[in-house]
């Protein structure tokens, strides 16, 4: 039986973050599966993803939608016709955590950035922390070692995860 099973949890994932560990290992996620294993695993109820908005990805959101997220967006801001993609969500991701505090029971965060650390401190200290998805074991902020005992190493989960291009 899933130890999970009575609780509301939340995810709340730094998609910029989670794509570019991933992708430094050398290969691309399946959000789909992803999502799929956060709600089976970890009874998540709502999967939030953080991501910077550009009018190219529309169908890319739609897909991420459909898969079962809620996407928070971070207009992207360009200079020109050059984009400089830099979705920085932090402030989002520690903003949305904190407006929902009372609607769950515990939450996972998803990065392996250090700049979460006070949140994650926080979560801890009211018992509401499930899990840090960390994306990448081999680069993540030392800030997050404090916290091991929450990791899962999504890099880890390479053939569970991985995205194939269909033929």
């Amino acid at each position: 039986m899933n130890k999970y099973k009575k609780q509301n949890n939340y995810a709340f994932i730094d998609s910029q973050n989670l794509n570019l560990s991933i992708k430094k290992c050398g290969w691309d996620l399946d959000f789909g599966k992803f999502i799929v294993f956060l709600k089976h695993k970890y009874r998540i109820t709502k999967a939030i993803l953080f991501i910077g908005y550009i009018q190219e990805n529309k169908k890319l959101y739609g897909y991420l939608k459909k898969a079962g997220y809620i996407l928070v967006y971070k207009p992207v801001l360009g200079n020109g016709n050059f984009i400089k993609v830099k979705g920085n969500v932090d402030a989002e991701l520690v903003l949305h955590t904190m407006l929902n505090y009372k609607n769950f029971d515990k939450a996972i965060i998803v990065s392996g950035d250090g700049d979460f650390y006070c949140l994650i401190e926080q979560l801890v200290k009211d018992e509401k922390l499930l899990k840090i998805g960390i994306p990448n074991k081999k680069r993540y902020s030392a800030l997050l070692r404090k916290f091991s005992e929450y990791h899962f190493y999504i890099n880890h989960l390479r053939k569970r995860f991985e995205y194939k291009k269909k033929a």
